[in-house]
């Protein structure tokens, strides 16, 4: 018996190896310098259940970062699973050009409601719905007799993806700079991002001080100025950098009255991350009392099918309906508004209708918050949180802390993913108190070993 267990054992490890060979030689893998995996092995997962992820030789990974952000309630839920079946014994897929389908539309209307955004566009990915934004806010103006109206801004240290639209008003080095010759040039704004404020600064105060740059500067060339672009509270590829709300209302107000359009990029901070249900509404009611645009995926589908949408005011929506083909948004993806992705959308939707998401998030959001107290004996600072975002940033000499907390995690059994030497846990919401303990104590041991 125990001869047959190690066979089997050794028969699996075989299969693991053989996976992340293959893996190497055909797979190119995305944000990486594939050179790296010569030191840092690539890991293989089967399967998922719950918060976690089991490799082909059976070890669990607490998944603390929902698979790059995208898997709200847990890997293998039931409903979304289901719902994807279902649809699947109907209707897989239909260009959306010229045709229409049910779970689209219901969708398309469930985010009408949440958003007071009536006018919905859809793609796969987050960089697409950027580059739909940008492209649909720069035909607005063409069409309503503006064409001087094409330069777009956004904040230091943003991140909207990196399609060549997208990478033009991001401001990330490393994303951006090899592409510098092809990108279009747009103009950062001062951060709000708290850890930049002076001694003696509140949240609030800094805030205010950076929409005065914001404004000084729209005033000067909204001419042409076709749009703001903003993540909501949260910089995600910053670092997790966190600013007040009231930057949110003020560049509203400044976007009115100076006539630019304001993008919310909700792609990584929507559907619940942020303690609501958009990380607009922490500003105001509705997205649609902030934002002319929002973009959102990720979390949409719950991490099951990749999707993404733009929606966006009866307004714009109307300078584009016009007899003449030209002066419609001549934009298109393949497998825009995909059924099957549209159904795990619905039903991830319906998650937050039929149980109390929110409320258990503030519980765990809170819990997660004391319990990250056990690391501030560690050489750690800015400590700090949105809803079910939380972060710190490690003080370290060490030049490859990420990749070595990364690899250390996984050893632990912990699936962290660090931006430079900010730490975040970003799980998924169906985290329970026992795996709250775990992830952290752990964490703690996993930072204090790669100092």
């Amino acid at each position: 018996m125990k001869a047959q267990c190690k066979t089997s054992y050794n028969l699996r490890m075989s299969e693991n190896q053989s996976l992340i060979a293959r893996s190497l030689a055909a797979v190119w893998h995305p944000c990486t310098q594939m050179k790296h995996h010569e030191h840092y092995p690539l890991t293989p997962i089967v399967r998922g259940e719950g918060v976690w992820l089991y490799d082909a030789d059976g070890k669990r990974y607490l998944d603390t970062v929902s698979s790059w952000w995208v898997n709200l309630f847990g890997h293998n839920h039931p409903a979304i699973k289901e719902a994807i079946k279902q649809q699947l014994d109907t209707l897989e897929h239909v260009m959306l050009a010229g045709f229409t389908h049910a779970p689209v539309v219901e969708l398309s209307e469930q985010l009408a409601k949440l958003t007071g955004l009536g006018h919905a566009f859809y793609a796969s990915d987050g960089a697409s719905a950027t580059e739909i934004a940008l492209k649909m806010s720069f035909h607005y103006w063409r069409n309503t007799g503006h064409p001087n109206k094409s330069k777009f801004i956004s904040l230091q240290n943003s991140y909207h993806g990196e399609t060549l639209g997208a990478l033009g008003v991001t401001d990330v080095a490393i994303f951006k700079d090899t592409y510098a010759p092809l990108l279009m040039q747009s103009a950062q704004m001062p951060s709000p991002d708290f850890r930049l404020a002076d001694a003696g600064e509140t949240e609030e105060q800094f805030a205010l001080r950076c929409v005065e740059a914001l404004e000084t500067y729209i005033a000067a060339h909204h001419d042409e100025l076709a749009a703001f672009i903003i993540e909501p509270l949260v910089q995600c590829a910053a670092g997790m950098g966190m600013y007040h709300p009231v930057y949110l209302k003020r560049a509203r107000e400044i976007c009115t009255e100076y006539q630019v359009h304001l993008i919310a990029d909700e792609i990584a901070v929507g559907f619940g991350r942020t303690g609501k249900m958009f990380a607009t509404e922490h500003a105001a009611p509705k997205v649609s009392d902030i934002a002319d645009f929002v973009c959102l995926s990720k979390g949409i589908t719950g991490g099951y099918l990749p999707l993404s949408v733009v929606l966006t005011t009866d307004e714009i929506y109307q300078a584009f309906y016009d007899d003449r083909t030209v002066k419609g948004f001549l934009h298109s993806h393949s497998y825009t508004g995909n059924p099957l992705a549209c159904s795990a959308a619905l039903a991830t939707l319906a998650l937050f209708e039929q149980t109390s998401v929110m409320q258990a998030n503030q519980a765990a959001s809170q819990y997660i918050q004391d319990k990250m107290q056990v690391l501030t004996h560690l050489p750690i600072q800015y400590l700090r949180h949105h809803g079910m975002i939380h972060a710190f940033d490690v003080q370290t000499q060490n030049a490859q802390f990420s990749r070595d907390c990364y690899a250390a995690g996984l050893a632990k059994g912990l699936l962290l993913r660090p931006i430079g030497n900010t730490v975040y846990f970003m799980p998924p919401y169906v985290i329970s108190t026992d795996e709250i303990d775990w992830m952290v104590e752990q964490t703690a041991l996993v930072v204090e070993q790669t100092l």
